[in-house]
């Protein structure tokens, strides 16, 4: 099977543009350290900021050898993907604004909100801006800068050298291709692409809620075999779901089903991080006709932040389909009530359950081809109740044929139906329940 896999020409991928900041690091001369001894003994940070994008916080080392080049040129701090209207929208001009956009930075010491004592004030080291330019939309690798660049009110003051920024400011083309399910998951859409306007049909996915039997090949992944389930079973447990994705011939070429039944935890009414639910994402084996082969991990919980509730989606790639060689790929929160969006980005390095990957390259195996780091996959789905019809992009650079996109298919089903299956297990709890998390 893997010998007959061949890039498939009737997939057109979207333009996208990755503007990638990295390489960052900070420069302070002795001269001004002496006279702000306690503006540079705290970490640095920066707030990259480019209009109609969420703000971005990344730390800035410093650099403590003037001769020192500065950080790693491969480590990428941040990015933004730009699709065709967003740089358009960047280059128009307004009301409000004379001049075209641009990408700022601020670079900032101390932390932000302390005070009086408890901490070192925050306080802006300087700004560095690049204007948005025709160049932008051309579609080509550049790099529009590399290097230092003094900052703030220090720079080359009476023939002194100032604070120095140093950072890589990369345009990357990467390409993706848009997916969306033409109906909820659970009720068996077909599975189209978008470009443009154009809908061109390319899977279509197989829900079901029964336990899977033994004349299903999955059945070898499961320790017992039990065909349906009562009502009274589904109101303390929700098991036995499976989506498997179809090409246009009708072949199964990937599946997602639960593994780890989604119940309420001890002493509450809904899934837990205790003891999440699991998904099993898995595809054909090339070397085993009729037989599946793991290949990702998705377990899901809910939890409450604050006043809302949140659905925790947790993915991990399985190396060779074994559960002790998984490697954490992401951890994303999604509103359980508006939806949210989970992504597999190699450049999202935050802390906790906002975003977590590996650093550097992303190797999906020999089920998908290409890699490297930056983005790979996001799944926009709606909140619970809410008749979601799930949008999936995939970079282009991991998939090479209709199988490579059609295992992500399966990742995205699961991630929208972990919503639904995360749900409150008795509503009439929720009010009961709402200060007990």
């Amino acid at each position: 099977m893997a010998s007959d896999r061949k890039e498939d020409k009737k997939m057109d991928p979207q333009a996208f543009i990755r503007l990638s900041i990295g390489s960052l690091g900070l420069r302070v001369p002795s001269t001004v350290a002496k006279s702000n001894i306690h503006t540079f003994t705290s970490p640095c940070v920066c707030e990259i900021r480019l209009r109609g994008f969420p703000v971005q916080t990344t730390q800035v080392p410093l650099i403590s050898s003037p001769n020192e080049a500065g950080a790693n040129p491969q480590t990428v701090a941040s990015s933004f993907y730009l699709k065709e209207s967003d740089i358009k929208a960047l280059l128009a001009r307004g009301c409000f604004y004379n001049a075209n956009s641009c990408l700022e930075i601020a670079v900032f010491t101390g932390r932000k909100g302390t005070h009086c004592g408890v901490g070192p004030k925050r306080q802006q080291i300087g700004t560095f801006k690049l204007d948005v330019k025709p160049e932008w939309a051309e579609g080509k690798p550049v790099v529009l800068f590399n290097g230092w660049i003094g900052i703030g009110k220090n720079r080359q003051e009476s023939g002194k050298p100032g604070v120095e920024l140093h950072l890589r400011v990369k345009l990357d083309p990467d390409p993706r291709y848009v997916f969306q399910f033409e109906d909820e998951t659970k009720l068996s859409p077909q599975i189209v692409q978008l470009q443009g306007s154009v809908k061109q049909p390319i899977f279509s996915c197989k829900f079901s809620r029964d336990r899977i039997s033994h004349g299903d090949s999955l059945s070898t992944f499961w320790p017992t075999t039990i065909s349906g389930s009562s009502k009274e079973t589904e109101r303390r447990e929700r098991k036995g779901w499976k989506v498997k994705i179809h090409d246009l011939s009708g072949s199964a070429i990937a599946a997602a089903f639960i593994t780890t039944p989604f119940v309420p935890s001890n002493g509450c009414d809904w899934v837990a991080k205790s003891n999440p639910g699991a998904w099993l994402i898995v595809h054909p084996d090339p070397c085993r006709p009729e037989s599946w082969q793991p290949w990702g991990k998705l377990e899901a919980w809910r939890e409450r932040r604050g006043l809302r509730d949140f659905i925790t989606c947790r993915f991990h790639l399985l190396s060779n389909g074994q559960e002790n060689g998984k490697l954490l790929m992401s951890e994303m929160l999604i509103g359980a009530e508006k939806g949210g969006e989970f992504i597999i980005d190699a450049d999202r390095k935050s802390a906790g359950s906002v975003g977590t990957s590996p650093e550097g390259s992303v190797d999906f195996g020999p089920v998908c081809g290409g890699g490297g780091g930056g983005f790979v996959m996001s799944c926009k789905v709606q909140g619970e109740g809410k008749c979601g019809k799930p949008l999936v992009q995939l970079a282009m650079r991991h998939v090479v044929c209709v199988e490579d996109a059609a295992i992500f298919m399966a990742l995205g089903a699961a991630v929208d139906l972990s919503v639904e299956a995360c749900r409150l297990f008795d509503r009439r709890a929720r009010r009961s329940n709402r200060h007990s998390w």
